[in-house]
C-alpha cells in the first residue's frame, strides 16, 4: 500500500497524507488514476521503477526550526508571531506528504537530529508555478475531490478534499478564482463560525503550516470562500469544514502553483 500511495502521489493522483495503510482517500485517488491513465495502478507501479522510501539527511537548517507550541484557543494563536510547526517530526512529515504514525514506523529508533539519515515516502516535489492558462477546478462534494483539468479535459491533478457541512454547506455552483496568497496571515472574524466561542473577537492569526488555512489561500470570487491548506492533513477528507475546500498543505500548494488567477472553479455536488 506505501508503494501505491508514492506512486499515485508521484503521478499527480493525491491520496493524501500517506499512512501505508489506504482508506478512502487512496480508493478515490486509485479510482481517478485508473480512470484517467487507462492503466492499472499494478502495472504503473511496475513502469515507475523507483522504491517507494528514499534516504533523507537532516541538516541543521531542519533541526533549527524554528518550532512554536501552537495553543488551542484563536485569541491565544493571534498572539504569536507564527504558526510554525510544533516539531521537527510535524515538519519532515508534511514535507513527505507522510502521518508522523508512518514516519516512525520507518524509524523507529530516530532522534530527529542533524546529520540522521531516516527514511522518507519517495514523493513528487512541487511543481514550479505556471500561467495556469485553461486549468480549470472542479470539487466535487460527493467525492471529497478536487480536480484539475487543461483546456482538453486531460486532468492534471487530483486531491481529496473536505468541503462544508450541514452548518456551513460547499457554495454549489460556477466561482472564479480571484487571488492566491501564499503564506497567508488569517483574519479571525467570529461571527463567521457557528461553532466559535461567544467570549472571541476578531483577530488577525499570524501565518505558517499551523494556520487556520495552512500554507495557501486561493480565494474566491464567492464572499468568505476560498481554497485552502490545513493544519490538520489527517482530517482532509475525512470531516466537514466551515465552507470553504480544504486541501493539504502540501496539494494546495502544488493547486496554486498549477492555476492561475481568473481560473474557472465549478462545485457539484
Amino acid at each position: 500500500m506505501l508503494a501505491v500511495q508514492v506512486m499515485l502521489d508521484r503521478s499527480r493522483f493525491s491520496p493524501g497524507e500517506i499512512d501505508g495503510k489506504g482508506g478512502p482517500n487512496t480508493t478515490r485517488a486509485i479510482e481517478a488514476f485508473e480512470r484517467a491513465k487507462s492503466t492499472t495502478v499494478a502495472e504503473a507501479i511496475a513502469a515507475m521503477g523507483d522504491e517507494a522510501t528514499v534516504a533523507y539527511t537532516i541538516t541543521a537548517e531542519d533541526e533549527a526550526g524554528p518550532f512554536t507550541e501552537i495553543p488551542d484557543d484563536m485569541m491565544e494563536k493571534a498572539k504569536l508571531k507564527r504558526l510554525s510547526y510544533a516539531s521537527l517530526a510535524e515538519a519532515l512529515a508534511e514535507r513527505f506528504h507522510a502521518s508522523p504514525a508512518l514516519l516512525k514506523r520507518l524509524n523507529p529508533s530516530a532522534l530527529y537530529v542533524a546529520g540522521e539519515q531516516i527514511q522518507v515516502p519517495n514523493v513528487m516535489a512541487a511543481p514550479e508555478p505556471t500561467s495556469g492558462e485553461g486549468v480549470s477546478i472542479t470539487v466535487s462534494k460527493k467525492t471529497s475531490a478536487l480536480t484539475l483539468t487543461d483546456t482538453t479535459g486531460a486532468v492534471i491533478y487530483h486531491a481529496p478534499v473536505t468541503t462544508g457541512s450541514e452548518h456551513d454547506p460547499l457554495p454549489l455552483g460556477e466561482w472564479k478564482v480571484t487571488t492566491i496568497a501564499r503564506n497567508p496571515s488569517f483574519n479571525y472574524n467570529p461571527d463567521l463560525f457557528w461553532d466559535a466561542d461567544p467570549a472571541h473577537a476578531k483577530a488577525k492569526l499570524p501565518a505558517g503550516p499551523n494556520g487556520p488555512v495552512g500554507l495557501v489561500w486561493i480565494d474566491l470570487s464567492k464572499p468568505h470562500y476560498g481554497i485552502h491548506g490545513t493544519p490538520e492533513p489527517a482530517t482532509v477528507g475525512h470531516t466537514s469544514s466551515h465552507g470553504c475546500v480544504r486541501l493539504t498543505n502540501w496539494d494546495a500548494i502544488a493547486v496554486a502553483a498549477l492555476i492561475g488567477k481568473g481560473a474557472k472553479v465549478t462545485f457539484t455536488e
